[in-house]
């Protein structure tokens, strides 16, 4: 911690004591340059993880509202409860590590797809629906066709 009166960055914590309303730590701090002493205040980093949606509004990332969407998905489905908190917690970990605290709606939305991808092509298909808000059959035609053509070609990879 820099010192407020000299600017040293050396320093020794006098006291510490939880503040009266128990949100900060309060810390009574000693420079070891000049020795005045000074306080400080610890608090949590309360700055919430965002998603940005199509329409630029920004919304705080909600673990509940991936799980509700994936849920809804793969509604009659042989996916267990396992694979999908497992693909909340990928989706969790993608915007935390995001240096900027938040991450767009469209790549959320495309790990969250990809990852489905692999386990069913229901719920797949099912999210992408949703997600990509086809809005007529000829749309929902070109994904299946392409989702069907990428599923030959690992067929074909498979038998050689």
């Amino acid at each position: 911690m820099k010192c407020p009166y000299c600017g040293f960055a050396e320093d020794r914590v006098v006291d510490s004591r939880e503040s009266k309303e128990a949100d900060a730590i309060r810390r009574r701090r000693e420079c070891e340059g000049c020795n005045k002493r000074f306080t400080t205040y610890e608090r949590i980093d309360e700055i919430p993880y965002m998603v940005v949606k199509k329409d630029g509004r920004r919304e705080k990332f909600d673990r509940q509202k991936i799980l509700g969407g994936l849920l809804h998905a793969c509604q009659k489905r042989p996916i267990s409860g396992a694979a999908l908190e497992r693909i909340v917690d990928e989706t969790e970990a993608y915007v935390v590590d995001s240096p900027e605290r938040e991450r767009t709606t469209s790549e959320v939305g495309e790990l969250i797809m990809s990852r489905l991808k692999d386990i069913d092509t229901v719920a797949y298909i099912r999210f992408a629906s949703v997600y990509r808000d086809f809005k007529d059959v000829r749309e929902f035609k070109v994904e299946l066709e392409e989702l069907l053509s990428g599923r030959d070609v690992k067929k074909k990879d498979a038998k050689f």
